[in-house]
């Protein structure tokens, strides 16, 4: 691929991931409402997943500094949306879990969330789809190597 093309391709690439990124937050910020950050949104949908993680698990797979991820924990315990717990073998190591307000909110926001998504889909073709999310995780996938390396 010539200089010139590759230039155009990273200004479009760069371009649409800006806007997309943007114009999506909103649109999931919209859906989650006012009770949680977008931030906080993602560490429920994690913490859900996991059914149980540690703050350092957290700043590791959010790629932010263990202070970051202590802010937003400590919001999050206030409004009961966590619990904590210590490890009975080593009271150094805390573990998160979802309450029962935690889990609510996050069921009615991912359910929000996935209505959201779902009109977005349903305007593609399910090949189309199929293909973009294909090269969407090949990209995460580049982009965690770099990372590593």
């Amino acid at each position: 691929m010539s200089g010139e093309n590759i230039k155009d391709l990273v200004d479009r690439y760069i371009a649409v991931s800006f806007s997309v990124t943007s114009i999506a937050e909103n649109l999931v910020k919209e859906q989650i409402g006012s009770d949680l950050t977008n931030d906080q949104h993602y560490m429920l949908r994690y913490i859900n997943h996991a059914q149980s993680c540690t703050s350092s698990e957290l700043a590791e797979v959010f790629n932010v500094k263990k202070s970051a991820i202590t802010a937003i924990i400590t919001r999050m315990f206030e409004k009961g949306l966590i619990e904590r717990t210590r490890d009975e073998n080593d009271r150094r190591v805390v573990y998160l879990t979802l309450t029962d307000k935690g889990n609510e909110l996050y069921e009615k926001a991912e359910d929000r969330i996935h209505k959201l998504v779902e009109s977005f889909i349903n305007k593609f073709d399910p090949m189309e789809i199929k293909q973009f999310i294909e090269t969407y995780e090949k990209l995460n996938k580049v982009l965690i190597e770099s990372k590593e390396q």
